[in-house]
Formats: structure tokens, sequence, C-alpha cells
């Protein structure tokens, strides 16, 4: 299975994180939660999008509800994705890593 997450190293289990290394690029602990937190949010939707679409090739549909059908590679892409990292995680190590980019849009206003 291929998947288009690209940061798929952040680690699945909960790590400390050293708040000054979290707030130190913007010198804000709460922007800072705020920029990952939105990198976060579209993580989540990419990776939303593609299950869907992976899972969409697998779709039957049948008007007998009686009917349940198990097909083991649509087990295999749901597990694939239980087992990714989350994207709070991935966010959050792209963030560490400097990989994000960000801007504040007050200090363009104002000059």
């Amino acid at each position: 299975m291929n998947s288009n997450i690209k940061h798929t190293n952040a680690p699945i289990s909960t790590t400390t994180i050293n708040k000054n290394k979290v707030d130190e690029p913007t010198g804000n602990i709460y922007e800072a939660i705020s920029i990952v937190s939105k990198r976060s949010n579209q993580i989540n939707t990419e990776m939303k999008k593609e299950l869907l679409e992976k899972l969409d090739e697998f779709a039957t549909y049948n008007e007998n509800l009686d009917e349940v059908f198990e097909n083991k590679e649509q087990i295999e892409v749901s597990k694939y994705y239980e087992r990714l990292p989350k994207p709070h995680s991935i966010a959050m190590d792209e963030w560490l890593d400097d990989k994000i980019y960000y801007r504040n849009t007050k200090d363009n206003t104002e000059e």
C-alpha cells in the first residue's frame, strides 16, 4: 500500500515535547498550536479523501440489505490507515522540523 502521506515517520505513541521548542519560531505558544492545528486539519482532510477514494473502489450497490460482503482487500486498506500516525502527530513533527510555512497577516497589514 502506498500512501500520499509523505511524513509517516512521525511517532505513533504519545511523547512529551518541550514547550520551548514548540513556541520558538513564533514566540507564542498559542499561535504555534493554532498553526499546528490548522496543518493537522489539512492532513486529516487529505487522509480522509484518500481513504474514501480507495474504499469507493470496493463499494457494491445492492438493494438487498440482508447481504453483507466482507472484502479482505477493503479490510486491509482500513487496517493500513488505522496504523498510520495520527494527523496531529504528523503536523507536530512537521512543525518541529520547520517544514510548515506560516505568516502573520497582521504584520503585513500594518506596513
